[in-house]
């Protein structure tokens, strides 16, 4: 995919993500992470305006230099009232140590990264045996028929979109990794497409 998978849909889907719906979810979310915090795919930083007066720095990881270079150029870490410090790399193979973090945030990441199983044990590893995993995501719908066509558009949507996928079970995909779900809210969002907005939003710990 080259140029296109690595600058051209990373910009489209982080102006996607501006919308009122994404604004009003992340001002919901992001909010109850403390502490020390690994933010996945931090992507151009439209969440670290929101986040609230427990935290003390916000170290966010990224695959793609140019979303972090838009992070940069937004001034949005610069006028963060914490530390920002942005790290390119995988979430399957991070440089963190374990039991480094207080929370870990992911907003809609964990369906274009291409061993989430992987990366979420990377997470578990990351994070303190008290902390809390904090994530909102879209995925796999219990409706069969939005499930049929979630399989059926899944290649294309994967090769068009720079790797993200329609179809992932994201709370099975957690529990697998060796966490508890402490809180789980799911259901479509009001505006856009049943395969894309079947939404998990949710709070999980280490088991």
């Amino acid at each position: 995919m080259g140029v296109y998978a690595d600058y051209v849909v990373p910009r489209l889907i982080a102006f996607s993500m501006r919308s009122k719906e994404a604004t009003r979810i992340r001002r919901t979310v992001v909010p109850a992470a403390r502490g020390r915090v690994l933010e996945i795919g931090i992507g151009s930083g439209l969440n670290l305006p929101f986040y609230g007066e427990d935290v003390s720095a916000v170290i966010g990881l990224d695959p793609s230099r140019q979303l972090l270079a838009m992070t940069e150029r937004s001034g949005r870490g610069d006028a963060a009232p914490f530390a920002v410090d942005l790290t390119y790399g995988s979430a399957e193979d991070m440089p963190f140590e374990d039991r480094s973090f207080d929370t870990v945030l992911t907003t809609w990441t964990l369906c274009s990264i291409a061993e989430a199983g992987r990366a979420l044990a990377e997470i578990r590893r990351v994070l303190r045996p008290d902390g809390a995993l904090i994530f909102v995501e879209h995925g796999r719908s219990p409706d069969l028929g939005v499930r049929r066509w979630q399989e059926r558009i899944n290649p294309i949507w994967t090769t068009l979109s720079g790797g993200c996928n329609l179809n992932r079970d994201i709370a099975a995909l957690i529990r697998d990794a060796g966490f508890a779900i402490d809180r789980l809210e799911v259901g479509y969002l009001v505006k856009g497409p049943k395969i894309a907005t079947y939404h998990y939003e949710g709070r999980a710990r280490p088991a």
